[in-house]
């Protein structure tokens, strides 16, 4: 009967069909295994019976509801106080076995909550509970941030209403290594702080976008840190400024009343977007007329483009490319890209340093995508921890194995 439950370090006392036709098998923990402490695992003297008897739902047996049933004593911990003592079989304050819930977990991982939910045969917010423990057990098994060295720090968007998620990736093996919920300075510093001042000194490259609130925690506490800012968010810098000149000549040309300029540069954005060698056919005909038509927009458009090039070339030949682009936008008499320029100025360390280094947030908006495909499984979670947990279960290399396998 052990054998078929799993069940080590255990006395089976009696088994009982019940009338409802479940299953219910008598347990108790082997002598060694008693009177221990359930956080420090140490003995301790008994302090009373708790609640008495109670059940933790194991595997079905095919379509047969299972549980274990057992006294559950409290014990006194010098260190924890007064807590229900551990049982082998199952994790602190479940109603379940530890072989139910890594499956539960499991499954989590590889399908939807809807299906492990109907699956295992309980509700959905017992699945992100049971995500949370298991997700808190493996990581106190392991140390994730032990070796970090180059990191990536993102936040991302779990659900309407401005719930975020601060995100930090390991650059070397691309795994989740922390998150938790909000994109604020404090954020970054609780990770910091689980970090440890010794090992924010091991931290040799940062890549995050030019938010303050992640370069300045960043900078205070990781003195041997070069901050490398992703080229996708300068070049997107780029092309809000490209888009807002676009649009300023788009206005000026319905607002002087010349329909046909307006026409013409209606439809007009991806093409100037777009890279040069991936232009379409009728895309290259629509740049071509906007470069008759208009030289102002025309020259917005080289701007944007030809500030991608520094990221295309070694770096030697980058910061001269960067130098000249920031003598051509600031006398470009473009608003918006003097304004960039300033920008580029100002962040140019963290530039050059991404330049030097080729370190991009590539690794961390992968771990992104399947971050907002979990968040979309576990939208009925309310709370973002459940989300966490799922999230470092699958990308953070915590998922138990399938129990028996």
């Amino acid at each position: 009967m052990k054998k078929l439950f799993g069940l080590q370090r255990v006395v089976v006392e009696d088994v009982e069909l019940e009338d409802d036709g479940a299953l219910v098998l008598s347990v108790r923990p082997t002598a060694r295994e008693r009177d221990r402490c359930p956080h420090c695992r140490r003995r301790c003297p008994g302090y009373d019976w708790g609640e008495g008897r109670r059940r933790w739902r194991a595997l079905d047996l095919g379509t047969t509801f299972a549980y274990l049933e057992a006294e559950a004593p409290r014990v006194s911990c010098k260190r924890h106080g007064v807590v229900v003592a551990a049982v082998p079989w199952a994790r602190h304050e479940s109603g379940f076995t530890r072989s139910f819930e890594d499956q539960v977990a499991w499954l989590a991982v590889q399908t939807s909550k809807t299906a492990v939910a109907a699956l295992m045969r309980i509700a959905w917010r017992t699945v992100g509970w049971i995500c949370e423990r298991v997700m808190g057990e493996e990581t106190a098994k392991r140390d994730l941030m032990a070796g970090l060295t180059r990191i990536g720090v993102d936040e991302i968007s779990i659900r309407k209403g401005q719930r975020y998620l601060t995100v930090v990736v390991d650059h070397d093996t691309g795994r989740l290594v922390w998150a938790a919920p909000g994109r604020e300075r404090k954020t970054v510093e609780k990770f910091l702080d689980a970090l440890g001042k010794e090992r924010c000194q091991q931290i040799k490259l940062v890549s995050c976008d030019m938010a303050s609130w992640i370069t300045g925690p960043v900078s205070e506490r990781c003195p041997n840190a070069s901050i490398c800012y992703d080229p996708f968010h300068l070049v997107k810098l780029a092309t809000d400024a490209l888009d807002e000149i676009r649009r300023e000549v788009w206005n000026d040309a319905r607002r002087q009343g010349q329909r046909q300029l307006a026409r013409e540069l209606k439809g007009a954005r991806f093409a100037l977007w777009k890279n040069a060698e991936n232009l379409t056919e009728r895309q290259a005909l629509k740049l071509a007329r906007v470069q008759k038509l208009n030289q102002r927009l025309y020259r917005a458009h080289l701007l944007a483009q030809q500030l991608r090039e520094i990221y295309r070339v070694p770096f030697e030949h980058a910061t001269l490319l960067l130098d000249a682009w920031l003598r051509w936008a600031r006398r470009c008499r473009l608003a918006p890209f003097v304004r960039l320029a300033k920008t580029i100025t100002q962040q140019r360390s963290g530039i050059e340093a991404a330049l030097r280094h080729g370190l991009s947030n590539a690794r961390v908006e992968q771990v992104n995508t399947q971050l907002r495909l979990i968040t979309r499984r576990a939208f009925g979670f309310h709370s973002p921890h459940a989300a966490i947990a799922l999230a470092m279960l699958a990308l953070g290399g915590l998922c138990p194995p399938l129990p028996g396998r």
